[in-house]
């Protein structure tokens, strides 16, 4: 996938960043009051940006969907007393135009809108020449490339700051999270595109406040740029997701247990050391890459084997007896059983299409 974006540096922004770009505020602006008192509650922290929905995108009617309109005379009210900027998620044009009008810092996509390639580009259409900093949350469903599609869109429109969140993926499964992490994702766009500018939403990751220091700082152990967290002054009181927000206290607290990690060291000693080993994965992954063609060459001879005796290529006993004693013999080396399940069946895969290649040689 070739991807070519122009992008501001996050200091670009306007906004005076810390080391971590840190974003916190309730899930929905339900009052006025509600909304004030968890900004002030929150400027003792130092956060860079306060979010709140007002348009509240839910599953099914007659839930709590926002404020609407009026949530935006709120957040200008907090900006007024707090000094803290304060962002929106939009979905349509129509609601671009009014945070435009209000003067809204900052405005982000939901992972409902976000996979939508026509509502991505009506609303890259309403930013054409606004210079206003845009933040997209990843995808409902684990597809990179409508991720990057949203964005691509948004530049081609001109809008150069902009962000991604990394707010997990739904999945069938059911799991620890309420949305599975998918770190592979949000690494990949990173490598497709260096200069984009990453915040893991561990609330919604998570979905229950007591597992999300472990995400937040593993976002912050892979260097995302920062955090969106999602605070509330009473989350018992909540209009939605009230088990993920926390109190501002321990909002506090959770800042204080994280630790914020560098790129690299100058240090002589880590600079040799890391080297010595990075030599090491080198040499490792040249044989793991050595064996797998090994491995394909002897699933092309099996192959014309059993051309040779009419057998189908998929063996469905055989392919779970490989499966289950991988995975026994990967946990007996402390290797997790998703990893050994997902490689081998990649491996799987690839040995199907090696056989099915003999055939039509």
């Amino acid at each position: 996938m070739d991807v070519r974006l122009n992008i501001d540096k996050l200091s670009d922004w306007g906004i005076p960043f810390g080391n971590t770009f840190i974003i916190a505020g309730p899930c929905s602006a339900e009052s006025e009051e509600q909304l004030l008192a968890t900004a002030m509650a929150l400027k003792t922290y130092h956060i860079q940006l306060l979010r709140a929905g007002i348009w509240k995108p839910r599953t099914r009617p007659n839930s709590f969907e926002g404020v609407g309109s009026v949530g935006l005379d709120w957040l200008n009210t907090v900006k007024e007393e707090t000094g803290i900027p304060v962002a929106v998620e939009v979905a349509n044009p129509k609601q671009v135009d009014e945070c435009l009008k209000k003067g809204i810092d900052v405005l982000w996509i939901g992972a409902r809108t976000t996979p939508n390639p026509f509502s991505m580009q009506d609303i890259a259409t309403s930013l054409q020449g606004v210079d206003i900093p845009v933040m997209v949350k990843n995808p409902i469903n684990a597809d990179l490339q409508l991720w990057v599609g949203a964005l691509e869109r948004l530049n081609l429109a001109g809008v150069k700051k902009l962000l991604a969140i990394h707010r997990g993926f739904s999945s069938y499964k059911q799991d620890l999270y309420r949305n599975q992490p998918l770190w592979r994702l949000p690494l990949e766009l990173k490598r497709l595109i260096p200069d984009i500018p990453i915040v893991c939403d561990p609330s919604h990751i998570c979905g229950k406040r007591e597992l999300i220091f472990d995400v937040a700082q593993k976002a912050l152990d892979l260097l995302f740029e920062g955090l969106m967290i999602e605070v509330h002054i009473d989350p018992s009181a909540a209009l939605s997701d009230a088990n993920q927000q926390f109190d501002p206290g321990d909002f506090g607290r959770l800042l204080k247990r994280l630790v914020f990690k560098n790129s690299t060291s100058d240090k002589i000693d880590y600079q040799k050391s890391i080297r010595s080993l990075r030599e090491e994965i080198d040499d490792f992954d040249r044989k793991i890459i050595e064996y797998l063609a090994l491995r394909m060459e002897n699933a092309r001879k099996i192959s014309v084997h059993k051309m040779k005796h009419d057998i189908s290529i998929f063996q469905p006993d055989r392919w779970d007896e490989v499966l289950r004693s991988r995975v026994n013999e990967a946990l007996d080396k402390g290797i997790t059983e998703d990893f050994i399940v997902q490689l081998f069946q990649l491996i799987h895969e690839e040995s199907i299409r090696q056989q099915e290649n003999v055939l039509v040689d």
